[in-house]
């Protein structure tokens, strides 16, 4: 029998019930802050934070970077919130594998290599920023605030979030592999 205690041990979550999750901590972010959830600017701003650090200062005088303030304000922290929240669901639920890189679906098309999963997944992940950034902005903002708002733009990126998805996919899986 289910309890309400053991949804935090169940490896997985029905969509519906964390679509109603990230819908009521929307509305709550709006409520509170005033401005909708969104992740891919706090990866500039440690980026720029870095950067402003190892130059002596000289980054926050980038017009970007003047743009989007070298701060750690409520984005940043939900980053670290979303990867602190995961690693303790993991725990908790007993998903979590210490040593475990290279997925079952990647080994068998490109082998067991842990280095190479890391590489590819950071190169995606560059890419996936980069993409965020001159998109002005990335799933969070765009798929779930921008779209929560009826924006056009939001919509049009969605859409192209899943199709670059489905394509990437069957270059890796089908082509690639």
């Amino acid at each position: 029998m289910e309890t309400i205690a053991s949804v935090f041990t169940d490896t997985n979550w029905s969509p519906y019930a964390v679509g109603i999750g990230i819908g009521v901590l929307s509305w709550l972010s709006f409520l509170i802050s005033g401005k909708p959830i969104a992740t891919s600017t706090s990866f500039a701003q440690t980026g720029g934070m870095i950067e402003n650090y190892i130059t002596g200062g000289k980054a926050e005088q980038r017009p970007y970077y003047k743009k989007i303030k070298l701060k750690i304000n409520w984005q940043w922290m939900l980053v670290v919130g979303v990867v602190i929240g995961s690693f303790l669901s993991a725990i908790i639920s007993g998903d979590f594998q210490v040593g475990v890189w290279v997925p079952s679906l990647w080994a068998s098309a490109f082998g067991h290599s842990a280095v190479l999963r890391v590489i590819v997944a950071l190169v995606g992940g560059v890419i996936l920023g980069f993409g965020a950034r001159f998109a002005g902005g990335c799933t969070s903002g765009h798929g779930i605030s921008g779209t929560l708002q009826l924006a056009a733009s939001s919509w049009i990126s969605a859409i192209f979030f899943f199709v670059g998805g489905i394509i990437t996919a069957h270059i890796i899986y089908l082509v690639i592999a």
